[in-house]
């Protein structure tokens, strides 16, 4: 099977624009995704930042998903701890609702920001992991209507009532959520671009000890990194050079910070830095098309999965289309998308 391609879209806010800006952006990548080929395009959850420009997915969904027709939307992710299980559930429910066959409900345990903010979105939530496993349970429950003494025996539905379910997605960095999502028999993405260690092992391990779920008959898994191409090598240095100073930022805590290339450029890296910068590489491909498309296949063949999540930065929003542009022509996603829908 060819391999296949998707979008996670985290909205960047370039400086000098703003949110409003980077969310018409976004309507406007989703078309382009639409058409492309692009598997599915899901949507971050992040709090206090003023870089990002997306804190509710689900309302963005029910946007994007208007504007397409074949694209499947989700969250990458819902950060659970921060809601209500049997709200998020119907939320989806009504998502799904909306757009059947669809939708997916991506879900993570990171704050999506501060504990401060996490606190704020939820008050009880006292970052307890028996709790997010519980509410892993009650998700499942309330999206197939399984009797439970969370539903009271099932006399508590999530509405609306359909006969169809938004696929569930765990993700994770780490293998312990790898394990979580095995038990509860959810799909698994491996966010290499925030952890490019032990993904391997993590999907790996999740496939030998996956149990079938009433939504999920057998493993299922892919693997996100952040990307970017060009056919202008220049191009490709200059994002590579702004990637390699702001992952470094956010590992000082400088999460808002906007970096221009003339800045990355000209800062001095010290020897332990330099190591982080070439640790950080492992979390990207930053790369001409060709070189980017060898980078990835073999990125796919390492994980032995079939799809490739792609987060793209870019200093423009043209640059960042013909990316995905770029990417959808080197892996003939269009090719295979019009003999599909033909």
């Amino acid at each position: 099977m060819s391999l296949q391609l998707s979008v996670l879209d985290q909205t960047p806010i370039r400086r000098g624009s703003n949110a409003s800006e980077s969310l018409q952006e976004s309507i406007q990548l989703a078309r382009l995704a639409d058409r492309l080929g692009f598997t599915r395009y899901w949507l971050s959850e992040h709090h206090n930042s003023t870089t990002l420009a997306m804190a509710a997915p689900e309302i963005m969904i029910a946007r994007l998903a208007s504007e397409t027709n074949y694209i499947r939307f989700g969250s990458g992710g819902i950060m659970l701890p921060n809601h209500s299980a049997f709200k998020v559930a119907e939320n989806f429910r009504l998502l799904e609702a909306l757009y059947p066959n669809r939708i997916d409900l991506g879900i993570g345990r990171a704050p999506g920001g501060d504990r401060i903010s996490a606190r704020l979105l939820n008050p009880s939530n006292n970052f307890d992991p028996q709790e997010y496993i519980q509410q892993i349970k009650d998700l499942n429950v309330f999206l197939h209507d399984i009797p439970d003494e969370t539903n009271i025996d099932g006399k508590i539905k999530a509405i609306p009532v359909i006969p169809t379910a938004p696929e569930m997605w765990m993700l994770t960095s780490s293998g312990e959520s790898g394990f979580l999502a095995a038990h509860a028999g959810m799909a698994l993405s491996y966010a290499q671009f925030i952890n490019p260690r032990g993904g391997v092992e993590a999907v790996a391990n999740y496939r030998r000890r996956f149990q079938p779920s009433k939504g999920l008959a057998a493993p299922k898994a892919n693997v996100g990194i952040f990307a970017f191409t060009s056919d202008s090598e220049r191009r490709v240095a200059e994002v590579q050079a702004v990637m390699d100073y702001r992952l470094l930022s956010f590992e000082k805590g400088q999460y808002n910070e906007m970096p221009t290339y003339e800045v990355a450029k000209a800062y001095n890296y010290t020897p332990g830095e330099w190591q982080r910068v070439l640790y950080n590489r492992d979390r990207m491909v930053i790369a001409t098309p060709d070189v980017a498309k060898e980078r990835i296949g073999a990125l796919a063949a390492e994980f032995d999965v079939e799809e490739v999540v792609l987060a793209t930065f870019a200093e423009s929003a043209e640059d960042r289309f013909r990316s995905y542009e770029l990417f959808s022509e080197v892996f003939e996603l269009a090719e295979r998308h019009t003999r599909q829908f033909a």
